[in-house]
């Protein structure tokens, strides 16, 4: 039966939910609520059958959102060191329906938005999605800011960061402080982090300070790092001009306005 209308109205249909999660990174799990695996697009789904949406919210617009999800992220697949480190949030998530007799000819797209932060709830793991419909809560026009708006290397600033990128070996990592010899002084403060290996490997984490060759992260990993390991060290900016000006001779792309008066010219008064 090839007629996605024929199957709908069939007086017994055998539908089963299928969920697609793509990671950052890359990582694609498939988990079903069927109670056999299923195979559509290349794509295993997994049996999950205790998986279902908590609820699908259908505006004017036409566009689906999940309300959060909860028993989804029980599988093997996940474990909870990941989503305790962070590895799944801002996964992109579908949820489509289909049969489960003849997967993937019917198959209807019923949500689909990025996961957000996940959090425990009676022993469970959930999470709350956030759905296409929260990029119409972005402001049409960027806000006036003493300093720059533009992320360092984006389209807007035009650097090229491939000389402002290195691999090294931790020489050694203390809670939330990383040592490396002959790192240049001021570089990467508001730069990351990018663990290459060891139990870690794949996550970003922000540098905030640096003093000589001592780099201190926003907070220490999620997993420890041995000496040795491999990183990858991305150089920050602080985002104001005279940085703009002076280290990256970059001023005619910086985008801020550091000399547009601020509030507090409305509490200026003669003589103050």
């Amino acid at each position: 039966m090839s007629g996605v209308a024929e199957i709908l109205a069939q007086p017994l249909c055998a539908l089963a939910f299928c969920w697609r999660l793509e990671r950052r990174d890359g990582v694609t799990i498939g988990l079903t609520s069927h109670d056999r695996p299923l195979h559509v697009a290349g794509l295993r789904y997994a049996a999950a059958p205790g998986i279902t949406p908590s609820a699908i919210m259908r505006g004017g617009d036409g566009a689906a959102e999940l309300a959060d999800i909860e028993g989804a992220l029980s599988t093997a697949a996940i474990t909870e060191d990941d989503l305790d480190a962070g590895r799944w949030d801002g996964a992109t998530l579908l949820l489509h329906l289909t049969e489960w007799t003849e997967p993937g000819v019917l198959w209807l797209e019923l949500a689909r938005g990025t996961m957000g932060g996940v959090e425990r709830k009676d022993g469970r793991y959930a999470v709350a999605l956030r759905g296409a419909g929260g990029l119409l809560d972005r402001a049409v026009a960027p806000v006036t800011s003493p300093t720059c708006r533009a992320r360092l290397g984006d389209a807007a600033c035009r650097i090229d960061m491939r000389p402002r990128k290195r691999i090294v070996r931790v020489a050694e990592l203390a809670g939330d402080r990383l040592r490396h010899a002959g790192l240049e002084a001021g570089r990467y403060p508001f730069g990351h982090v990018r663990w290459l290996s060891g139990a870690n490997s794949g996550l970003v984490q922000m540098i905030v300070d640096q003093a000589g060759d001592e780099l201190f992260l926003a907070e220490p990993p999620p997993f420890p790092v041995a000496a040795g390991t491999l990183a990858a060290l991305v150089e920050g900016c602080d985002k104001r001009l005279e940085t703009c000006a002076t280290r990256f001779a970059n001023t005619a792309n910086f985008r801020g306005e550091p000399h547009l008066p601020g509030m507090d010219l409305l509490t200026r008064y003669p003589g103050s």
